[in-house]
């Protein structure tokens, strides 16, 4: 093939790929779900509650759902400390992607030979908790980051915060901080203490083997490291914000019904330098969804 033919051909294909992926880029973009909802009611359902709904049928067995929506106002400040310190202490300060945390992932991935972990914020949890999956496919990662700067420009930040507070999976069944509060602690979340908090926020990397009910070695040190940085970290002044309420799905006999999930061993862990440093098991996501009433919320 002639060198000028060849450059023709070159050019030609770069230019199809270019549109290809403009082509995919404008699809993701304009299958992206409406998060403007958000701003006044609360979901009803999850992505991933219907993924666990869907594991349970699998196993030919019948899903727990436990979930008490409360408004942000009434979550402890020392939870919403410690969860920003366990998984975005930055929040309050990017849009949805905290490029500097991309950055030192990636750093971080590449010398020590290991695959890129730690760089999701808040909000990418949350923009996959409520509408993708788990998976690690290129295109879910795209519509997550899209999805995150759509509820950063709809959506205030305590808002967010609220709605992922509310939604996210601290154990089997068990969805949001007021949930969590009362199947661990027997108390409303609004009345966590700092030790409560830190270690509900250390289970968080992975809910379904981390129990706050027996923590494991792992757990008690995230716990301790969590303790530590949480002075480091404020909250916003009150915002108010009110949400339509969405039907409950509320199984309160299950508070105290059912035995507390087992924690997995963790004895091969002997530092953890950072949370961020430490690796998630794989087969289940950091966090879920669901829905339930709300209240008028100041949002603090």
């Amino acid at each position: 093939m002639a060198k000028g033919n060849r450059r023709r051909l070159l050019v030609r294909v770069a230019l199809a790929g270019a549109a290809a992926g403009f082509a995919v880029i404008v699809y993701v973009y304009l299958t992206l779900p409406d998060v403007r909802v958000l701003a006044k009611t609360n979901p009803s359902s999850t992505a991933f509650m219907d993924l666990r709904a869907t594991e349970a049928a699998r196993e030919g067995e019948t899903t727990r759902h436990v979930q008490r929506w409360v408004p942000y106002s009434r979550i402890s400040p020392s939870l919403k400390r410690a969860v920003l310190v366990a998984e975005d202490s930055a929040f309050w300060e990017h849009e949805g992607v905290d490029l500097e945390q991309i950055r030192a992932s990636i750093q971080i991935g590449w010398e020590q030979g290991r695959e890129i972990r730690g760089a999701s914020t808040i909000t990418q949890q949350l923009a996959k908790n409520l509408y993708l999956s788990p998976s690690r496919n290129p295109l879910r990662k795209l519509r997550e980051l899209i999805i995150a700067r759509r509820l950063e420009a709809a959506l205030p930040k305590t808002r967010i915060f609220e709605i992922y507070l509310n939604v996210i999976e601290w154990g089997d069944g068990i969805w949001g901080a007021e949930a969590a509060a009362q199947r661990y602690f027997g108390i409303p979340a609004s009345a966590l203490n700092r030790e409560q908090a830190a270690l509900l926020a250390g289970a968080i990397i992975n809910p379904r083997l981390y129990s706050p009910a027996r923590p494991a070695a792992r757990l008690l040190r995230r716990q301790r490291i969590i303790l530590g940085r949480m002075g480091r970290v404020s909250l916003p002044s009150p915002v108010r914000v009110t949400a339509e309420a969405s039907p409950a799905r509320n199984d309160a006999a299950n508070f105290a019904a059912d035995p507390a999930p087992a924690d997995g061993g963790d004895e091969g862990f002997a530092t953890e330098p950072s949370l961020d440093a430490v690796p998630v098991p794989e087969g289940a996501p950091a966090s879920d969804p669901a829905p339930s009433p709300a209240d008028p919320q100041p949002s603090v």
